[in-house]
């Protein structure tokens, strides 16, 4: 007679025991996926970094401190593909153990399986959560600054109040770092010879055209023996202070910025009159991200119960990557196109993530 673990005494603990187990097994494959992942294109990175290697002050301690920071968002990017694969390795080897089966013949239905794996896959979520908006962003941007400091040869810092660099007797400090060349709250400070500062030049915004920086909104004060004299003007040119190569540090792309930056950073569009569809469409991806994530976990489970449950583990991960490269290609077509027929920037980032967990639906109805 087979027994129902909701009758039983103690049911509730055996879920538990249950759901711990089923977590463990598929968290450690995911971690296991995610290090050999992080192993290959950290190789491939370092590789890729050895044409800069030699060039000013950058040599293969900094290259491979470079990548080395760079880790968390590759991390953040391979979330769903390698939630997916560790996923369905996971729960494969639980199928080809006969362990499924005899959860199952225990009374444990499909839908509590499903909930136990999707536990898992809430934490997978929160975690890509933590690395994209708190680690990443800062990460990638020291690695950045760290990188263009050393080829271009420049002094430069990053602190809390800003960004600061010397090209020969000019300091430079910046208060905000935006993308697509865009600065703001700019503070140049000109020395002689004999270090007396002779120019402090401030510009509330500076953007960089035709090899030349704009600023707007700038005033330059002269400092002299006979006393200071100020000149307030609404635009003007900017040297070649912060070459193209430092330029590297302030260019962001969007999608390594963090969801609060990428609000920011629309708002400023908008107060601007300046086009923002690229960052919204940033903006909700980062948002939608950690959903497909969770929805990749999902997808793992009809692969596993339905054609799969059979397969060795090298059919798995074949699987799995085709798929999750799929949906990493699909995702950013469709987000291009959105941007090319100015479709919603909402629609664009979503509706790659609800067309895969529609299709995990109706694979799990297959199944059920």
């Amino acid at each position: 007679m087979v027994f129902r673990y909701s009758h039983r005494p103690g049911g509730n603990e055996i879920m538990k025991i249950i759901d711990r187990y089923i977590g463990v097994i598929v968290a450690s494959h995911t971690v296991v996926v995610m290090l050999v992942f992080l192993a290959l294109f950290c190789f491939a990175n370092f590789v890729g970094e050895m044409d800069s290697v030699g060039k000013g002050s950058y040599g293969l301690p900094q290259a491979a401190l470079y990548v080395l920071f760079t880790l968390p968002s590759l991390i953040y990017q391979l979330f769903p593909p390698v939630a997916l694969i560790g996923s369905m390795i996971g729960l494969g080897t639980l199928a080809s153990n006969s362990e499924l089966i005899v959860v199952r013949a225990a009374g444990v239905s499909m839908a509590r399986i499903i909930l136990s794996v999707m536990k898992v896959g809430v934490l997978l979520m929160l975690a890509a959560v933590i690395v994209g908006e708190w680690i990443a962003p800062k990460a990638e941007q020291y690695a950045q600054t760290m990188r263009s400091s050393a080829l271009a040869e420049r002094i430069s810092l990053k602190t809390q109040t800003g960004f600061w660099a010397r090209d020969g007797q000019s300091f430079i400090h910046v208060r905000d770092i935006l993308p697509d060349s865009n600065l703001r709250d700019i503070s140049v400070y000109d020395f002689d010879s004999r270090q007396r500062l002779q120019v402090v030049t401030h510009a509330s915004a500076a953007s960089y055209q035709n090899s030349k920086w704009l600023l707007q909104d700038v005033e330059r004060s002269t400092i002299s023996e006979t006393g200071v004299s100020t000149d307030h003007l609404p635009r003007a040119e900017w040297g070649p202070l912060l070459s193209p190569t430092v330029l590297g540090v302030v260019a962001v792309k969007p999608e390594k910025l963090s969801a609060w930056g990428l609000y920011k950073y629309i708002d400023y569009l908008h107060d601007n009159g300046l086009s923002a569809e690229r960052y919204e469409l940033a903006f909700w991806k980062k948002i939608i991200s950690p959903l497909a994530t969770g929805v990749m976990v999902f997808l793992a489970i009809p692969f596993v119960f339905g054609g799969l449950r059979s397969v060795g583990i090298g059919q798995r991960i074949l699987v799995g990557a085709l798929v999750g490269i799929g949906f990493y290609l699909f995702n950013q077509t469709f987000g291009y196109v959105g941007l090319v027929y100015d479709m919603n920037p909402l629609f664009s980032a979503a509706f790659p993530v609800a067309a895969f967990f529609v299709a995990g639906v109706l694979l799990m109805r297959r199944v059920r």
